[in-house]
């Protein structure tokens, strides 16, 4: 795959399914194959766990959307710094709706294999999510310490 390959698919990725939640679109965009390091135990590969995955996500979170605040690319792999926003709505891993609003950076990185995404590694920052939600103490401002 080339590196504007992989960056137009990563790109749709975001602007179709995780912009505007059309799920129509992930057997185009997700290969049969794919793998979400780091998503929750039991989650089954391809677009039905993807598609599981978020579903679950917008259950907590109905009004969620990402922002894709950069998108690089090399070869076969695209890298996304993202930010989500949404409304703590629903029980999200145990932590009752709060009604809080929260934003959520993070970084993605997909490995893209025949104009489909079938690899990705994720590092969010759920401690900063934590404390928006109030399941954590907030920010002692020690050195080092970020939200």
């Amino acid at each position: 795959m080339s590196t504007q390959g992989s960056k137009a698919v990563v790109s749709r990725l975001y602007e179709e399914v995780f912009g505007h939640w059309d799920f129509g679109v992930l057997d185009e965009l997700i290969g049969a194959d794919f793998i979400g390091h780091g998503t929750p135990p039991g989650t089954p590969a391809g677009p039905a766990g993807v598609k599981q995955f978020y579903t679950g996500m917008r259950s907590a979170f109905p009004d969620i959307r990402y922002t894709v605040d950069d998108l690089v690319a090399e070869d076969d792999k695209a890298v996304v710094r993202w930010t989500w926003r949404g409304t703590h709505q629903g029980e999200y891993y145990g932590i009752p709706a709060t009604g809080r609003q929260v934003a959520v950076t993070g970084i993605a990185i997909y490995r893209v294999r025949g104009g489909k995404c079938v690899e990705r590694w994720v590092a969010v920052n759920l401690l900063g999510l934590l404390r928006q939600l109030g399941a954590m103490l907030p920010d002692t401002g020690h050195p080092g310490a970020r939200s």
